[in-house]
């Protein structure tokens, strides 16, 4: 495959040959493999489950509400939401220690705006 692609920075515009592109998607899911490797079923039910709870609730969901609803200890909740904050994809706690943005969706107003087929509205990540 060859060609070109369009990179923008700032409000410049560029075209660059794909072939770096197009050899960094054939290593992704090897690289998405590697970062996805500390996460235990516990760490992927955290996620899940504030993915699915933020849109539902419209806001944060709270360490206690993940524990009810895992049924996660909630000694082990903290230490999983701090693993899953280190790794800095995953998710975001606000200033009370609630989940605010755990990608795609957050509780916080950003320019994106998620609609989904069951009705529920929220922030896009």
């Amino acid at each position: 495959m060859s060609g070109e692609i369009m990179v923008g920075n700032g409000r410049e515009m560029r075209k660059v040959p794909d072939e770096e592109f197009v050899n960094g998607m054939k290593r992704l899911p090897e690289r998405m493999a590697e970062r996805l490797a500390f996460m235990s079923r516990e760490h992927h039910a955290v996620r899940d489950f504030v993915v699915r709870e933020i849109p539902r609730k419209g806001r944060p969901v709270s360490p206690d509400e993940i524990a009810i609803g895992t049924g996660i200890g909630s000694g082990r909740i903290a230490t999983i939401l701090a693993e899953l904050e280190k790794h800095l994809f995953f998710l975001v706690r606000n200033e009370e220690g609630d989940v605010s943005w755990a990608f795609p969706v957050t509780a916080e107003p950003t320019a994106h705006r998620l609609h989904f087929s069951s009705g529920e509205k929220i922030f896009g990540a």
